[in-house]
Parts: structure tokens; sequence; C-alpha cells
């Protein structure tokens, strides 16, 4: 991460790592704390772990088909998600894509 910092003890990749634990309730309460003072601290994970907050809620709500990223980050991972795909399926069948 470009602007990986510490706040509050913890980490910038530690606390994008644990998201999903912290969304869970799956962390003790003294991590809790420790997550919630640096994204209190932090803008940079506060964004993201909103923006990740709110694709797990919508993704648990059933509202998979309501894009919950701007259409231009949801644009670009489809195409590099198709691309993937593309590879994925030259390197079953042998082949580089390099001509």
């Amino acid at each position: 991460m470009a602007t990986e910092q510490e706040v509050a003890g913890i980490r910038c990749g530690e606390v994008l790592a644990e998201l999903s634990d912290y969304l869970d309730g799956d962390m003790s309460t003294e991590r809790r704390a420790q997550v919630v003072a640096h994204l209190k601290g932090c803008d940079v994970c506060e964004r993201f772990g909103g923006a990740f907050t709110a694709a797990i809620h919508a993704l648990r709500q059933g509202e998979v088909n309501q894009p919950v990223v701007e259409s231009v980050v949801f644009e670009r991972l489809m195409v590099r998600l198709e691309q993937g795909a593309s590879e994925d399926i030259l390197r079953a069948n042998g082949e580089t894509g390099i001509e």
C-alpha cells in the first residue's frame, strides 16, 4: 500500500487483512478497538473500509446486481476479469497468447 502508516499501534496492511474478521465480529474486543481506532485515524483505510463494508452488506442483502462501486471502477474490474479469464483459457489449452 502506497500510504502504509501505523495508527493506533496497527499498520494499514494489518487492518485491510482483517476487515472481514472485523465485519464478521471474529476478533477480540481489544483487537476490534484497535482496528476502530486505526480506521478513525486513517483516511485511506476509512474510505476503503467504508467501500468494503458497503460491498459486503450489499452481497449479504442479495443486492449483487447493483454495483456498489463507481461505474468506472466497475468497468475496469470487469475488463480485467475478462482478460484474466481469456488468459486462463489460453493456458488451459497450452497456448501463450503471444504471437
